[in-house]
């Protein structure tokens, strides 16, 4: 008689994904004019799972990404991130849900200019009333983590572009999110300093088991992700 557990050689269930898009629409009316930019996109994620999304100019990759990140309401669908129908919040409940859920990293860095690196990494938490030591060392960390211990305290004139989108890298995942969505993050930096941010982008995945979207225009960092998807007439196709 074999040795191995009585529920050992049962098959085990997988894993329910971080996020589960359903037949998601959306449509731009203006006047006369009515523009169809998602029709029925549908999309899982697994944790911890590095995903490029391509396509050509205007084909809705942003829009998208703007419904995963819950900056938009689709027309019509469902967007279920860790399991809950997250569009039926109301705007404040999910601009707080979205604040400790969701990392962003866009294209141009949105950093605050007033404010040192230190001080733009921590402002997420901030903003959530998070205790003031606790996270001024947690982002210490994580601007060390990114390189850049040397500049807590340059304010984003003083700093180079792709420090600038080192210093959006750390305050996007500062929180701790479950979902790191990068919007071109690479698209102003040159071939060098981009790919440094690419790696850095799969660094902290790797670290944190983010679940990571990247919208990117560029096909060979797009092959380096675990998956690589393509928006085109409103709808995601596997493979470049």
């Amino acid at each position: 008689m074999s040795d191995m557990p009585k529920d050992a050689a049962r098959p085990r269930p997988a894993a329910a994904p971080l996020l589960e898009a359903t037949d998601i629409r959306k449509d731009f009316v203006g006047g006369k004019h009515h523009l169809q930019v998602l029709d029925g996109v549908n999309l899982s994620l697994a944790q911890g799972e590095l995903v490029a999304i391509v396509g050509s100019s205007g084909t809705g990759k942003t829009t998208l990404l703007h419904i995963l990140g819950t900056l938009e309401r689709p027309a019509t669908g469902s967007l279920l991130l860790q399991g809950e129908d997250v569009f039926a919040r109301d705007d404040k409940d999910l601009s707080a849900f979205r604040n400790r859920t969701i990392g962003f990293v866009f294209q141009f860095h949105h950093l605050l200019p007033e404010f040192t690196a230190l001080e733009n990494v921590m402002m997420p938490g901030l903003i959530a009333e998070r205790e003031k030591k606790a996270l001024s060392d947690e982002a210490m960390d994580l601007l060390a983590k990114v390189g850049l211990a040397g500049r807590l305290y340059h304010k984003v004139g003083e700093l180079s572009g792709g420090e600038q989108q080192r210093v959006a890298l750390a305050r996007a995942i500062i929180m701790k999110p479950a979902l790191l969505l990068a919007d071109e993050p690479t698209g102003n930096l040159d071939t060098k300093t981009g790919l440094k941010v690419f790696d850095l982008i799969g660094e902290m995945n790797a670290a944190f088991a983010l679940t990571t979207v990247m919208v990117t225009h560029n096909h060979d960092l797009a092959r380096r992700m675990d998956r690589c998807l393509t928006l085109a007439d409103g709808k995601l196709h596997h493979g470049l």
